[in-house]
């Protein structure tokens, strides 16, 4: 039986607002919607989630407002069974919410607006030093501040826990961040952002990984939606396929996909191997409505990828 990993997350929790519409709107324009879903989200919550329905360990390190948001995600973390010993409360902001609109076509928009998130300070992440310590592995986005997961990621390698950076949403970050990165994983928006390469092609992608390792961290996974995922590192070029699926909502497909690569590697799967079942984890998630909702637990994620050929 593979160990249970002990997973951190540091970041963002969010309400999702999903809204079901047969088009994405024009500037100025008013649709009629297909029906409406309220979710808890937000790429740190999602990606916490996501391990735990996994079996790993999980500690979640997050501000909330005081609010019925903020009330409900604490208890969503709680029924899932993540650590919320450090999810606290902000005074004076409202809770994260992420308006989103997906369209018979599956494709989506999303705003979001971080409120509490913004209320995360590099000392609060000090006070959770010793579950940051004691984790396998970090992992931290870009939807709180980034001198937060800065301090997240220093403290983390002074302990040699492995980290991971999922540079999202797409934001120019320091250098330092991505040295302290032993896994930094963009989609193809994020990667062209952070490196100014265009991503048409997959040598394009690989040149634009190179800049990523050149910046200083070790490992570079670029998720390419239907082409998959590129893998590369100073020895490795690997791209791995997508699995096929009939999607319905790609919204949190990316944060599927880093929760479930965490615990993979966590349980101690080579990186190739703990990709292509972080895959298929995230085309399982595509294929109904909603975020964290729509994310597979450990039994129906294991029939998946045994299916797959992956187990």
């Amino acid at each position: 039986m593979a160990k249970q990993p002990k997973i951190c997350v540091v970041g963002s929790s969010m309400i999702d607002l999903i809204s079901k519409v047969p088009r994405l709107p024009k500037l100025g324009e008013t649709l009629v919607g297909h029906s409406f879903h309220l979710g808890y989200g937000g790429k740190g919550a999602n990606q916490a989630v996501m391990a735990a329905k996994l079996g790993a360990r999980v500690t979640m390190v997050n501000k909330v407002g005081r609010d019925v948001f903020g009330e409900g995600t604490l208890v969503n973390y709680r029924e899932q069974g993540i650590d919320t010993t450090h999810v606290m409360f902000d005074e004076s902001r409202f809770s994260g919410v992420a308006p989103i609109f997906v369209d018979d076509n599956a494709q989506n928009f999303i705003v979001i607006v971080p409120g509490a998130n913004l209320g995360l300070l590099p000392a609060d992440v000090q006070k959770a030093a010793e579950v940051i310590l004691a984790a396998d592995i970090l992992i931290c986005q870009l939807e709180i501040l980034s001198e937060t997961t800065l301090e997240a990621f220093r403290i983390a390698k002074s302990g040699n826990v492995r980290t991971i950076l999922n540079p999202a949403p797409a934001a120019s970050i320091p250098d330092e961040l991505l040295q302290l990165s032993d896994i930094c994983a963009p989609n193809e928006t994020e990667t062209e952002l952070l490196t100014g390469q265009p991503m048409g092609t997959m040598a394009e992608a690989e040149a634009a990984a190179r800049k990523l390792l050149l910046r200083g961290t070790r490992t570079v996974i670029l998720t390419l939606g239907e082409r998959g995922a590129l893998l590369v590192d100073e020895d490795t070029v690997e791209s791995i396929p997508a699995v096929k699926v009939d999607a319905v909502d790609p919204t949190g497909a990316g944060d599927a996909f880093i929760g479930s690569l965490a615990v993979f590697l966590g349980e101690g799967l080579s990186m190739s191997n703990a990709i292509r079942r972080a895959n298929a984890v995230a085309a399982l998630s595509v294929t109904r409505i909603g975020t964290q909702v729509s994310f597979p637990k450990r039994v129906e994620a294991d029939d998946f990828l045994e299916n797959q050929s992956l187990i």
